[in-house]
């Protein structure tokens, strides 16, 4: 109860800084994000560790924190380069 409304109120400032900053935010399920970097939405945190290092060409699985971070960067990449490629369709 009162973690979650500090971690609402922290995501909300984070938010609102990124905006005022006129930097894209964007945000994405777990299962988004798992399905994404695994392509399983219900793919456990040593998949996504291990998926994570494959992608990057790390030499080892990062932190499952690291993982995570990482994991939503992927996300994101991926989200923009179909959205750039459907804007191309549509341009046509």
């Amino acid at each position: 109860p009162q973690s979650t409304l500090l971690l609402g109120q922290a995501r909300g400032a984070a938010i609102s800084a990124a905006v005022l900053k006129d930097l894209a935010v964007a945000e994405f399920t777990a299962l988004q994000v798992k399905q994404s970097v695994v392509g399983n939405g219900h793919a456990d945190k040593s998949q996504v560790q291990e998926m994570v290092r494959r992608l990057l060409n790390l030499p080892s699985a990062p932190s499952t924190d690291a993982a995570d971070a990482l994991a939503c960067a992927i996300c994101y990449a991926h989200s923009e380069r179909v959205a750039s490629k459907i804007q191309q369709l549509k341009s046509r």
